[in-house]
Parts: C-alpha cells; structure tokens; sequence
C-alpha cells in the first residue's frame, strides 16, 4: 500500500482520461492515471481522426455540442499545431437528398455559431471547374467547400499523458483496476499485481467500460439513470484515390453520411459507419460494413472502392450517453457527468458518460470543476487552452519553418521522414535527434525512417512497448512495414 494518498485516480488511458490527468497535475494536485492496456489503445485511436463541430448535428438540433466544438476547434488547434491541422471539406450537393438550401443554411450557422476567427469560411463551388471535381464521377456540379481539422487521434492522448506526466503525474499503463473500495473518507484501489493505492478521488473515464468499472466498487447502490449506449463506427484505408488536399464529406440515400480524407501521404481513409455494438462483440469493421463504406464510396469517386483495395481497417466503439434515440447515428454525442460519494459525502467519483474527441479539453475543465469541491486545488484558474501540448510551442502557421530548421540541423533526413516528424513531434522532435550528425548516429533502422534513437524515445518517454504500439498509435507506419521488418522491430522492444 503507498503512503500519502493521490488527490485524484484517473481509470482509463483515453483521450478523457489523459486530458483530465493533464488539467489536474497541472493544477498542482498528486495524480495517478491506470490504463489496462496501451494509451489510446481503443475508442481513441478508433476515431475518424477530425476536430470538428460535426456539422449532421445541427440537423438533429444539437446546437449547444455544435457551438462548443467549434469553440473547441481553433483552441486545440493552436495549442497543437504540430497534430492538428485545418483541412478543407468538399459537400457535394447531390440530386433528390439534402436540398440544397438546407445544406447552405446549416453551414452558414456552422460558420458564425462558434466564434471561427482562423478557418475560412464556406464557399461554393463549380465542380466541373475547381480541381476537386477530377476525382468525383461526372454528373456533380455544385459542391460546398468548408473548414474543419484533422487530428492524429491516438497522438493527441500521448501528449497529454506526456504533459501529464511532465507536471507530476504517475502513469501506469498495462495496469487494471480490480477492485474499488471506499475506506475511512479515502478510496482503496487493488490492481491485478496485488498493489493497493490510495486516493482521495476517482475519475471513471474508462469510455466504453464505464459501467464495467462501476460493478468494481465495493458496498455501491446500483443506479438504473447509469446507461450508454455503445455505437461501434468502422472506417477502412484505400491506396489514395485523390490527390487534392481537400477531404470529401458524401451523403447516402439512406440519410448517412460518411468522409474520404487524405491519409498518410498515400492513402485514403474513408468512414464512419454506426452501428449499435454489444459488450463482448469484436471490435473490428464488419464484412457488412467494408462493403458499405465501398459502396458509398464507389458512388461519388471516379475510381471505384471495393472490399479487395482495402489495404487496412479499424473501429472504434463510442460509449454514448443513452439518449433513447432510435437510430444509432442519430444518438447524442454530448457528455454528462454523475458524482457519487460515501455517506458522509466524501471520496467521490466522478463518471464520465459520453463525449467526443473535440470537445475532449472542455470536457477535462468541467470534470476539474465537479471535483473542486472536495479538491481545493482544483479551484485555481483553467490553463490548458492557452499552454501547447508537448512539441506543439510554435505558431500555428509554422510548420513549414520548423521543417526547414530540422532540414539544416539534421541534412541527412529525407523530406518524408522530416515531415512525419514535424507532424508526430513538432519541436519534440530535437528530444531524441539530439546531436546527431549522420543516420548512424540513430541506430539501427527498421524502415521507412524509423530508427533505434526514436523507438527508444517511444519507449521511455511515451510508454510504448511493443511494435504494435509503435507502428499503430505512436505512428501509422503499420501501413508501410511489412512482415519482416515488423518482426524485427518486435524483437527489438522485447530486448529492450
């Protein structure tokens, strides 16, 4: 058993549960944060990878979510320019679905709702003349081209465990909570290794397994209001299909809509399905819904998607707050919070149901908020829109000359390998690079730019472990290394 107790237990390596560790460590409060497996090893890094205001909301009238990602948007972007970048969206208007005036006015109120200071606004487009239309099949002529961002989802829940951790936090992944027990005011927590640790607080962000954990705590009073709703959305990766730097945002007959962006320099990610997921189901984009997506996909591009291009394929499952709608698409992506204590109103916990990437922040702010009672410390002001996440300290337009810098210092890099770390690092990048002078000074190379000196900065700085962590959310090289080399860099975690 530890000795003094941590003023908060995070439960769940998500994006919620970093953000949450990250704002309170940096308030100055002890933090301990248990993941059961790797950061960002489900819902978050089984994303459609935007920041977005998530503009099929509004038509469900959930103006108030809208109006705060959006708020949320130009905030994260700024604070982690080097992750998040903006991306133009492309909304063909198609004969016999959303009319068209439906599709303006709502982008028009998605333009001015969330206070857009940076993005540019919507414009409308001839698409037998503008250079997205090359890629569409013949027969679109007009088309709405807005702003978002796009985000690597699985990095954005690293760095702020990293910042986490760089203010005080301890981070345990590969770590599960077997057991909650409430004690003299304090909470007991019993890992699988047999360690108690003490905290005064519990923040339950463990997403899809929220309730699971509940069932954890000892002498707890079942509360029937505790309900989600697990909607599992399915995207695959294709060999790139457009080169414009735009994404496209497609709707089908049945009132779905679903994205095709730029990935990874040569691939395309098409997605989302929804579909309502129980609790044991593989978590893994069906037959059914690869070929959905291909078939959606085939009916706007030029080029045709089917089930046999589809070089790679993910989900995510979404704990949703059960709303009672009847389609799965249609369920909120709000959030809410539910606040239990003993019976003296001590040692709370605080449970998280719902949310979405964006909004991940906000979400972080209003937990501390909750808990501020209990937590004095927690009363000191917000500071996570306004300080950068780890790498992320440059201006949000400055990309291009934090390449050239590295270009110079580090001259024996490929222009593909310094974008990837401007993209994965930002100014991060020089922690491991170091002195450096030639590409022997890094180690051994695995591949596609990946070195020893990098692998080792994953594993003692960003809790990587193994190849899958690696090449899967630390990065997306999973889709270039092949067998061989991915054996190779496995053996070589394993000896380290």
């Amino acid at each position: 058993m530890t000795g003094q107790p941590y003023d908060l237990a995070v439960i769940g390596g998500g994006v919620n549960g970093c953000g949450i560790a990250r704002d309170a460590a940096g308030r100055g409060a002890k933090v301990i944060l248990f993941e059961r497996g790797d950061l960002a090893s489900g819902t978050s890094s089984g994303s459609t990878k935007l920041i977005h205001g998530g503009l099929r909301y509004l038509e469900h009238y959930e103006f108030g979510l809208v109006r705060e990602s959006l708020i949320e948007r130009e905030k994260l972007w700024a604070i982690a320019p080097h992750i998040i970048w903006p991306m133009r969206f492309v909304l063909p208007y198609r004969t016999g679905l959303r009319p068209r005036w439906m599709l303006r006015a709502g982008l028009f109120l998605y333009d001015h709702i969330g206070g857009r200071k940076r993005l540019p606004a919507t414009r409308t487009i001839d698409l037998r003349k503008d250079a997205s239309g090359k890629a569409l099949k013949a027969g679109f002529s007009t088309a709405f081209e807005y702003s978002d961002c796009w985000v690597d989802d699985a990095r954005l829940v690293i760095l702020n465990a990293r910042d986490a951790a760089n203010h005080g936090a301890d981070i345990r992944t590969r770590t599960e909570v077997k057991r909650l027990t409430r004690t003299d005011g304090l909470w007991q927590i019993a890992l699988g290794d047999g360690e108690i640790v003490i905290a005064k607080a519990i923040a339950n962000a463990a997403g899809p397994a929220v309730l699971n954990l509940l069932d954890r705590v000892q002498a707890r009073q079942h509360n029937p209001d505790e309900k989600i709703r697990l909607v599992r959305g399915s995207h695959i990766v294709v060999r790139q299909r457009f080169d414009s730097p735009q994404a496209y945002f497609f709707q089908n007959p049945d009132g779905r809509i679903f994205f095709a962006i730029p990935y990874e320099d040569d691939f395309t990610l098409i997605g989302t399905t929804d579909a309502d997921h129980q609790p044991g189901d593989p978590i893994e984009a069906s037959a059914e819904e690869i070929a959905y997506l291909c078939a959606g996909a085939s009916e706007y591009l030029r080029e045709p998607v089917t089930p046999a291009d589809v070089v790679w394929s993910y989900a995510g499952v979404r704990p949703l707050v059960d709303d009672g709608s009847g389609k799965p698409e249609t369920a909120s992506r709000g959030y809410r919070f539910d606040v239990d204590t003993d019976a003296n109103g001590n040692a709370p916990l605080l449970s998280i149901f719902g949310g979405k990437i964006t909004t991940y922040r906000h979400l972080a702010e209003g937990a501390i908020g909750e808990l501020a009672r209990w937590l004095p410390q927690f009363k000191s002001g917000s500071w996570t829109a306004r300080a950068p996440l780890p790498g992320g300290g440059f201006a949000i337009d400055g990309a291009p000359a934090l390449r050239a810098e590295l270009a110079a210092e580090y001259p024996f890099l490929d222009a593909a390998t310094i974008d990837r770390l401007v993209r994965s690092y930002g100014t991060s990048a020089r922690e491991w690079l170091g002195n450096a002078r030639s590409a022997a000074d890094l180690g051994q190379a695995f591949g596609h730019g990946l070195t020893e000196a990098e692998v080792r900065y994953l594993i003692d700085r960003e809790w990587a472990q193994s190849a899958d962590d690696i090449l899967w959310r630390r990065s997306k090289l999973g889709l270039r290394f092949d067998s061989a080399q991915r054996t190779t860099l496995e053996d070589f975690c394993a000896r380290v």
